[in-house]
């Protein structure tokens, strides 16, 4: 008699666990977003606070953290536009979480890669609405100065395009069946 109930029990609790488990899932890739952000920040902060504007650690090499900041989008590109940038930051974030939800949610790797962008696009946003300007400070080489924020949204894009590809869903697979939905087919 006391296996029966037992049995009835932990059959009603299982769709419970699998509900609260996907729930979960759906949030994960928006978890993202704010270590993101709150990592960008500090690394930010950090190198305002420990570095003169143009001094770099160590002096020379192939890699330093060198104290820079950015009117303009990456590799500097449209200079002094703060109001523009700040605009179009917003009309992304606006798009990425419309993406997030109306694409993403079945898709794990879509939503981290979407959580990294969103980290991103907002810690680079809160910069330019502080100061009017982008904190850089990751040096490598040859390439231009670049932050945290910065390498998530080019990881982010990077696995965004990736999946969607690799799932036929942009570069002409033809398949009826892969929908940008995100639900299964």
């Amino acid at each position: 008699m006391s296996v029966e109930p037992e049995t009835e029990l932990q059959a009603e609790d299982a769709p419970k666990a699998e509900s609260r488990s996907f729930r979960f899932g759906e949030h994960a890739g928006l978890l993202l977003a704010p270590a993101v952000f709150a990592v960008d920040q500090l690394t930010k902060l950090f190198v305002r606070n420990n570095f003169e504007l143009g001094e770099s650690w160590p002096a020379t090499g192939f890699l330093r953290l060198t104290y820079g900041t950015n009117t303009g989008t990456a590799f500097g590109l449209f200079p002094n536009q703060t109001l523009v940038l700040i605009l179009a930051s917003i009309v992304a974030i606006g798009f990425l979480v419309y993406f997030y939800r109306a694409h993403a949610l079945n898709q794990p790797l879509l939503r981290a890669a979407i959580g990294m962008q969103l980290g991103g696009a907002l810690g680079n946003l809160v910069d330019r609405l502080r100061t009017g300007a982008v904190v850089d400070f990751i040096d490598v080489g040859p390439w231009p100065i670049f932050n945290i924020a910065d390498s998530c949204i080019v990881v982010g894009m990077i696995v965004l395009v990736s999946v969607l590809v690799l799932s036929g869903r942009i570069g002409g697979s033809g398949r009826a069946d892969d929908s940008c939905s995100g639900g299964s087919p």
